[in-house]
């Protein structure tokens, strides 16, 4: 017995368990209420119905004699003499059937024949129970009078308290028989399993951090065949899993250094022997100018709210996508990809080879790229939308610095290239007035019009839509 009290008191500290105990408790309360609550007004219509008719066996031979044609106010001031001390009938009136009151003995009733109207029976309880009057209509008094009693209904209200105090005590008795027994039964079953399962996983996450051996968890010691055991099972299996995962990555990790190490021995290799000579000899900065070259810059809308959606990995996976798809683009136009940053992608035309169609090529490239995006979609279904810009102008091409070199542009096309694309139109192609002159007489461009430009003003700007013969 002691046992089970601590089991119950420590069932109870748990918060999910007092959660289930106030919820079955309460619905317990009000579906029993639900059905008991009934049977109360049930009782009370039984009880009034006895004091009816005790006043149907006091007055049946007056509303005899008053259907005989006898005079109301004779007979009543005659029953009125018979009544007894101590009877439930406290006084009554009797009213013609126009309303005009013939007569009343002993407690005058709160109601009088206007109450009734038309109906053949109207009844009234006081507030504070203690009192009952019944009013009958003038078709059952031979369509003369109307005949009003007041009961004594004092006992009626003292059987509805008893009454109401047994229903109560019942609710309460039954409500917390089952509450116990679900709690016990809940408790035994879930409740403890849940909170060993709780030490288990701090227990499981103290060995991951420290990387500690296994603990011994306490709800693997339980034999059970239910569904907690599939969680149990599921939670072993998790941990085991992680583990493995733990190590697999840590070689990984040791992989993925090594080939770090060799990634920046390799970054020396991918400039040409010449440059890289040159590099090792002075040290200083290798460019060469462009006279005319068409920049892109692209960049992915709203790719960031995307990302939030989707993890890492799929993150990854769809820039790789996507820009794996530019650069075979690139290639198939014969342009030079230069770089890409975060979800913005740079590519030019006419360098490092120069060539006299630059533009033309970068055009159709832009208008290409659109038609690839729309048919790459994200893991929930969701499209991609670019916004682009273009410019011609000079530049200056080439490396510098003096580590992990890269191959980059410099200059005000650049810069305008850049702008053109950051003040572009989602899912258009905005390019230059420079541009614009080099491409207008083979594709279709709208003019957009002005618009501010950071460091340049108000610039004139147009959209590509579609080559010529397309």
């Amino acid at each position: 017995m002691l046992t089970l009290l601590k089991m119950c008191l420590q069932l109870f500290k748990a918060r999910l368990s007092r959660y289930i105990v106030t919820w079955v408790f309460t619905s317990i309360v009000v579906i029993e209420l639900a059905i008991l609550v009934p049977s109360y007004f049930r009782r009370e219509d039984e009880l009034l119905s006895k004091l009816e008719d005790v006043s149907d066996e006091v007055f049946a031979s007056l509303i005899y004699k008053i259907q005989q044609g006898a005079d109301a106010s004779e007979i009543l001031s005659i029953t009125a003499k018979k009544l007894k001390p101590g009877s439930v009938i406290l006084g009554g009136a009797v009213y013609q059937a126009n309303g005009k009151l013939v007569g009343t003995f002993g407690e005058k009733p709160q109601i009088s024949a206007t109450n009734l109207g038309k109906a053949k029976v109207f009844r009234f309880r006081s507030h504070d129970g203690n009192r009952y009057d019944v009013a009958w209509s003038a078709q059952m008094l031979a369509e003369k009078y109307i005949l009003i009693v007041r009961h004594d209904s004092s006992s009626v209200q003292a059987e509805l308290y008893a009454f109401s105090i047994r229903v109560a005590g019942l609710v309460l008795i039954i409500s917390i028989f089952v509450t116990l027994t679900t709690m016990l039964t809940l408790g035994v079953t879930v409740i403890r399993p849940i909170l060993l399962l709780r030490d288990d996983l701090v227990a499981a996450g103290e060995a991951i951090s420290k990387d500690g051996d296994d603990p011994l968890f306490s709800t693997l010691s339980v034999q059970r065949r239910d569904e907690m055991s599939e969680v149990i099972e599921a939670f072993s299996q998790m941990f085991q899993r992680v583990r493995q995962e733990i190590r697999d990555r840590q070689q990984v990790e040791a992989c993925l250094r090594d080939e770090k190490e060799k990634s920046e021995r390799l970054l020396l290799n991918i400039l040409p022997a010449e440059i890289a000579q040159q590099l090792k000899q002075d040290q200083s900065a290798i460019a060469q100018r462009f006279d005319e070259v068409t920049i892109l810059f692209a960049d992915i809308v709203n790719f960031t709210g995307l990302a939030a959606h989707i993890t890492p990995i799929e993150l990854v996976n769809s820039l790789n996508e996507i820009f794996s798809s530019f650069d075979r683009l690139a290639e198939f136009h014969g342009l030079e990809k230069i770089k890409t940053i975060g979800d913005a992608y740079m590519v030019v035309g006419g360098l490092p080879t120069p060539r006299s169609d630059h533009a033309l090529a970068v055009a159709q490239m832009a208008l290409d790229m659109q038609q690839v995006i729309t048919q790459i979609k994200t893991t929930t279904g969701e499209s991609f939308q670019l916004r682009i810009g273009i410019n011609t102008g000079s530049v200056v091409a080439g490396v510098i610095g003096l580590k992990k070199f890269s191959y980059d542009l410099w200059g005000d096309a650049v810069n305008l290239a850049s702008r053109m694309e950051s003040h572009g139109i989602v899912g258009k192609i905005q390019l230059s007035e420079t541009t614009y002159s080099h491409i207008k007489d083979d594709y279709k461009l709208e003019k957009r019009g002005l618009i501010q430009v950071k460091g340049r003003g108000e610039v004139t700007t147009f959209l590509l839509i579609s080559r010529h013969n397309s």
